[in-house]
């Protein structure tokens, strides 16, 4: 009757852990085998700015959509793109501006091939973009290699 029991329990065991399994690997590939699952609004690390990610043709982009601080405190008026480097640009308004663009969904919940571009600095990255789960997007911008670089954790806000 014990050694009944100890079957039993390991066969709950393993089924169990075989359920477990299961289930993080539809998952996984649930997220990997959308491409649109980026789709939405996500709000940067610093906590500074939403940026709205959409599909523009057959790649993803993303805009500034909302500022913690859309004004200025030098002019009092709304925050202007003043780092670019092109003079033209130095007038266009942060909020609205696209500041990621070209991703290319590459499976795996990996978004790669973008650029993202930082008004902070005025400097474009490249950047690759990896969905850790529903609500949290790791954005890395680098310059060359991606092992040279920096990443940031965006939380979802909207879907």
């Amino acid at each position: 009757m014990k050694n009944v029991f100890l079957i039993k329990r390991k066969s709950f065991a393993w089924a169990l852990l075989s359920l477990a399994v299961f289930v993080s690997a539809s998952s996984f590939s649930f997220l990997g085998d959308n491409p649109d699952a980026i789709v939405g609004v996500w709000k940067t690390g610093e906590g500074n700015a939403m940026v709205k990610i959409y599909k523009n043709g057959d790649k993803y982009q993303g805009k500034v959509v909302w500022l913690k601080e859309p004004i200025d405190p030098e002019t009092g008026k709304p925050k202007l793109d003043k780092n670019q480097s092109d003079e033209a640009a130095r007038k266009r308004p942060v909020l609205g501006l696209i500041n990621i663009w070209g991703f290319v969904p590459k499976g795996n919940n990996v978004w790669d091939e973008g650029n993202i571009y930082d008004p902070k600095n005025g400097n474009t990255y490249s950047s690759t973009m990896k969905l850790i789960n529903n609500n949290t997007l790791e954005v890395r911008g680098y310059i060359g290699v991606s092992l040279i670089g920096r990443t940031d954790t965006w939380t979802r806000q909207v879907k």
